[in-house]
């Protein structure tokens, strides 16, 4: 079991609680978090952001896809409030799924909001035609951080999308601001599950 209580800054500290959630050896959450007892609450933004692109790395290195989602998706935030208010209201008052997603759209909490011919529903949470993208959870980060950071916020928009469409979903993190060093607006693709 991992000393939780050694890391002060909240975003490391969730991490190492979903790592421990995901059940991942102890030695592994270890080499992941390595470093992070540094990092505190008044650390440089910057330091943050560097600190999170090594542990990214590691993540990658040592745990699969799958648990890299159930980890990162598990560290999601803003997971009540008006988002959560809104996203019940529009799961009750629009019938369908159509008018579920244009609903959706429209309430513009989320970003775009658009069912793609797949299926798929595809969020994105700033309009093409920008020069460049930031990231609101690491805008001082100074390089492109790996897309496994990123799963978090395919976490958050997955838990609301899923309340507001009455859907169970599946959640793909085709590119963000923050792994494309600001090139590509942040962009997720959801599946409908069966």
């Amino acid at each position: 079991m991992v000393d939780i209580k050694k890391y002060e800054y909240h975003r490391i500290t969730k991490l190492a609680e979903q790592l421990e959630v995901a059940k991942i050896e102890t030695q592994i959450i270890e080499q992941i978090l390595e470093g992070g007892e540094d990092i505190k609450k008044s650390t440089k933004p910057e330091k943050k952001a560097d600190w999170f692109r090594g542990a990214m790395f590691r993540m990658n290195k040592l745990l699969d896809m799958p648990a890299r989602k159930a980890v990162r998706e598990g560290c999601a935030c803003c997971l009540g409030g008006k988002r959560l208010k809104t996203s019940l209201a529009i799961t009750k008052e629009n019938i369908s799924l159509a008018e579920r997603i244009k609903a959706v759209d429209r309430a513009k909490y989320m970003g775009n909001v658009t069912m793609q011919e797949n299926g798929d529903v595809l969020v994105r949470f700033y309009p093409e035609g920008q020069e460049h993208y930031r990231c609101v959870c690491m805008p001082k980060a100074e390089k492109p951080l790996p897309v496994t950071y990123c799963y978090c916020c395919g976490g958050h928009v997955k838990h609301h999308l899923q309340i507001a469409l009455a859907e169970k979903l599946e959640c793909t993190t085709e590119y963000t601001a923050l792994s494309t060093g600001g090139k590509k607006p942040c962009t997720f693709s959801f599946k409908i599950k069966e």
